[in-house]
């Protein structure tokens, strides 16, 4: 498939592996921000392959994986309502609640739909005027600009009976956060790419110089994730710091300027929760105060109360922060697993213990014997 095929060339690859070896004189901890970073590196067989002097760190880019547990609780709680048809996209339904999931609620009678856009979800608001509408709008700047023209819509035909249940964060903060962390040690970072094909990669020149790290804007293919690796090398061994842009083809400095501006039509920024990482200051959208109408947690007042607990079992928090890899977990495997999962970061396709567990990475002799 035309360029796409290229950017898994095996020879291409190789040479950018031996360029990695030639340039690499010392250890380095780069961090892959992306969850389908995460996954294409252990798909392809990347961390296997890249010298021992690399450490990569899986950082918190899933936003399935990032949606904090009440907000999960929820979506629960208003997709049990009567009243309410519940839509979202599918990856959210498996994502573990409290006590139950989308899809059990759905088995016991729920209104829970599976939608391939926002826009779906607007239509089906058109179609059943006398029920309301949940949109479960997740994820980071990449799907906000498709949510804030929903709304935009919804407006547009006065359908007062969408509503949007948003879980939006932002990259940026995520790194300034990780980087304020004494426990996360990071020397440089491979940026998502589909994120700054929307809002570009401006917003990171501040955090390379407040943090003196360089910060690479990477794709998604095996030669993209080389490429992003061999130039932030290059960068560190150097000892530089600043933004680079590895994914040309389709980011630019300033970005999507008309989805930045839909984005900040309807939205503005907020503290965030996220899952497994505690609140980030200004990490965050939320519907602007004019546009409450369509916003779920101010429609439903009850869910404002509810609070959550995290399994005890779980370390996913410990993960999503690059802390500790899915391997070291001494539930995965077995008492977490795809069917039975105890975090969000072993449901969603783009969350590392799920990737780790399909493509082999298991528990080291010592974690099975449960002696870790």
């Amino acid at each position: 498939m035309k360029y796409l095929d290229e950017y898994r060339d095996a020879d291409l690859s190789k040479k950018l592996l031996a360029d990695i070896q030639k340039t690499i004189s010392r250890p380095w901890s780069i961090m892959e921000v992306c969850g389908g970073q995460t996954h294409s590196i252990i798909k392809s067989g990347l961390d296997q392959m890249l010298p021992s002097e690399i450490n990569l760190v899986h950082g918190p880019g899933c936003p399935v994986c990032v949606t904090p547990l009440e907000l999960v609780d929820k979506a629960i709680a208003l997709a049990s309502r009567p009243d309410v048809i519940f839509t979202s996209y599918g990856d959210m339904l498996r994502v573990p609640g409290s006590t139950q999931d989308l899809f059990a609620v759905r088995a016991a009678g729920g209104d829970v739909r599976i939608v391939y856009s926002p826009l779906d979800a607007v239509k089906i608001a058109q179609d059943h005027p006398e029920k309301t509408v949940v949109f479960f709008a997740i994820g980071f700047e990449t799907t906000a600009p498709a949510n804030a023209k929903a709304v935009l819509q919804a407006r547009a035909q006065n359908l007062a009976n969408f509503t949007v249940l948003v879980s939006h964060v932002t990259i940026p903060a995520a790194i300034a956060a990780l980087m304020e962390s004494p426990d996360v040690q990071v020397d440089g970072f491979l940026a998502a790419g589909h994120v700054c094909t929307v809002m570009g990669y401006w917003e990171y020149e501040s955090l390379a110089r407040k943090y003196s790290v360089p910060i690479v804007v990477t794709g998604f293919e095996p030669v993209d994730i080389l490429h992003g690796i061999l130039t932030c090398l290059r960068a560190l061994e150097a000892g530089r710091f600043g933004v680079w842009n590895a994914y040309a083809r389709s980011v630019n400095r300033a970005g999507n300027q008309a989805a930045q501006n839909v984005i900040k039509e309807v939205f503005e920024m907020t503290d965030r929760a996220w899952r497994g990482i505690g609140i980030i200051p200004n990490s965050g959208y939320r519907l602007k105060d004019e546009l409450a109408l369509f916003d779920a947690e101010r429609r439903f007042l009850e869910v404002q109360s509810i609070q959550t607990h995290e399994s005890p079992l779980c370390i996913s928090g410990l993960v999503l922060q690059g802390r500790r890899k899915p391997s070291e977990c001494p539930a995965f495997g077995r008492e977490c697993t795809p069917q039975r999962p105890l975090g969000a970061t072993m449901v969603s396709s783009e969350g590392a213990c799920a990737v780790y567990y399909r493509y082999g990475r298991y528990q080291t002799t010592q974690i099975l014997q449960g002696t870790s």
